[in-house]
């Protein structure tokens, strides 16, 4: 896939795109570093600007991580725990706030799951290391 300068899509969404695409087709396995800024600018011939909107929202997306003088890396897939609901126990999905992502260490774009137990206690779980089930008999 070619980025068009001339499609409705702006080039930084088809940048986005075509790097989702290659993550997600096993091309850029986890732990592998991007190209750098200047390096996909002239490869796909767009700005820089571009390049670092298109990073961004991959790094909303939780499917990348920047570290300053590491480069941008794909995120390893986390491994996922069960956590069992109890009776009477609800779930809200919500995004973390900056101290939460701070304190959990959480990557940019990994939404967080507020679990309220039905004495009121409530716990904070990164939405991407749980799945949620329920007992058996509920």
């Amino acid at each position: 896939m070619a980025i068009d300068p001339r499609s409705h899509t702006p080039v930084y969404v088809q940048l986005a795109d075509l790097l989702r695409e290659q993550i997600e087709s096993g091309e850029l396995p986890a732990g592998s570093t991007l190209a750098s800024e200047a390096r996909l600018s002239q490869e796909h011939q767009i700005g820089r600007d571009a390049v670092r909107m298109a990073i961004a929202l991959l790094r909303s997306e939780g499917l990348v991580d920047t570290r300053r003088g590491h480069g941008t890396r794909v995120r390893e897939a986390p491994q996922r725990r069960q956590v069992e609901l109890g009776a009477g126990s609800s779930v809200i999905a919500r995004m973390p706030t900056g101290n939460e992502r701070r304190t959990l260490q959480l990557d940019e774009g990994v939404p967080i799951l507020e679990v309220h137990g039905p004495t009121g206690d409530v716990e904070l779980l990164p939405g991407d290391e749980v799945e949620l089930t329920r007992p058996p008999n509920a």
